[in-house]
């Protein structure tokens, strides 16, 4: 097993001493409320950025909510780049609010735009609907981009965990046409192939923030059909093809169940043309960066995501680092 960070042995004795059920002892509501309060307590006092707007982007199974932030330091009218954000929880917790403090600080560091998806949630929602949101948000975005402050040439996906599933599924029906093409997928500790079947579910049983069980436990809330499990729009991974789609930045971390799977989703992309930047942390854990008040090299990750997102959109859009296909 290799060496924890001093700040996430901090972290881990801290949720020891709380005592603090695994989420999967809970119901999804009872879940939902103390994700939302233990991202609350771990994070720093939310960034001030230069403007907040929250927005809904239109579905045939109902509005989408949305919430826009643009940096500090951004002219009001300018066209800025944007990432469009997903988050966390395994596709049944988290939601804006959870993710807020990483928004606003994405937004500052890259002086651009970060448009945020509260996408619906499993149970009560299964899959596809977080995929349905999440295609209905980004098709909205490129769509009104000139209304929104925009530049739609300069377009990203990103997300972490569940959150960085939906983005490489966003990815690759930018690839096939069936939503506008990005600039970038960043692709934070994903979560990429529901089969749960990588090393990593062996290895991480217990004591870390999201386990094995833990995963279990979202997946079957999120695909109770176990036939969906192996759709492409679910897993990724096991999509026939990933040449093509957008450049990608891959985040792993060492103390996660989903460290070996996301790491071979990065190798494939990598074997099958698209241009790569994989950060792998073995010293981490699953969900750092939504713990930055603890886990100091939160703030250093977000950091090297902007200037990563920051160099692409410098290439010029799309097309720039677009892989063979």
């Amino acid at each position: 097993m290799p060496a924890l960070h001093p700040d996430v042995q901090a972290l881990l004795a801290m949720l020891r001493a709380a005592n603090a059920q695994p989420l999967e002892a809970l119901p999804p509501e009872a879940a939902r409320r103390g994700y939302l309060a233990g991202r609350r307590a771990l994070q720093p006092p939310p960034d001030p950025v230069a403007e907040i707007r929250d927005l809904a982007a239109p579905s045939p199974a109902g509005p989408v909510p949305l919430r826009l932030y643009r940096g500090e330091g951004t002219a009001p009218g300018t066209p800025l780049p944007c990432l469009l954000y997903l988050h966390g929880g395994g596709w049944v917790l988290g939601s804006i609010e959870s993710h807020d403090w990483i928004c606003r600080r994405l937004a500052n560091l890259m002086r651009a735009c970060v448009i945020s998806v509260d996408y619906r949630l499993a149970p009560e929602h299964p899959f596809p609907a977080a995929v349905e949101d999440a295609a209905m948000a980004l098709a909205f975005v490129a769509e009104q981009a000139e209304g929104l402050g925009i530049d739609p040439t300069r377009l990203a996906v990103g997300g972490d965990s569940a959150g960085g599933n939906l983005a490489a599924v966003l990815a690759l029906m930018g690839r096939d046409g069936a939503l506008p093409r990005t600039a970038m997928q960043v692709l934070l500790y994903p979560s990429v192939d529901l089969g749960l079947t990588s090393e990593g579910f062996e290895r991480i049983t217990e004591g870390q923030p999201l386990t094995a069980g833990t995963m279990r436990y979202f997946v079957d809330h999120y695909a109770p059909d176990a036939a969906d499990r192996t759709d492409w729009r679910a897993s990724p991974a096991r999509a026939a093809s990933l040449a093509g789609t957008a450049p990608a930045l891959v985040l792993t971390c060492g103390h996660d169940p989903l460290c070996e799977e996301a790491r071979a989703y990065a190798h494939r992309l990598e074997r099958e043309g698209v241009p790569v930047t994989a950060l792998h942390l073995s010293d981490q854990t699953h969900g750092i960066l939504t713990m930055s008040r603890l886990v100091r090299t939160s703030a250093t990750v977000l950091s090297f995501v902007a200037e990563a997102l920051t160099e692409r959109w410098s290439l010029g859009g799309p097309e720039g680092g677009r892989g063979s296909r």
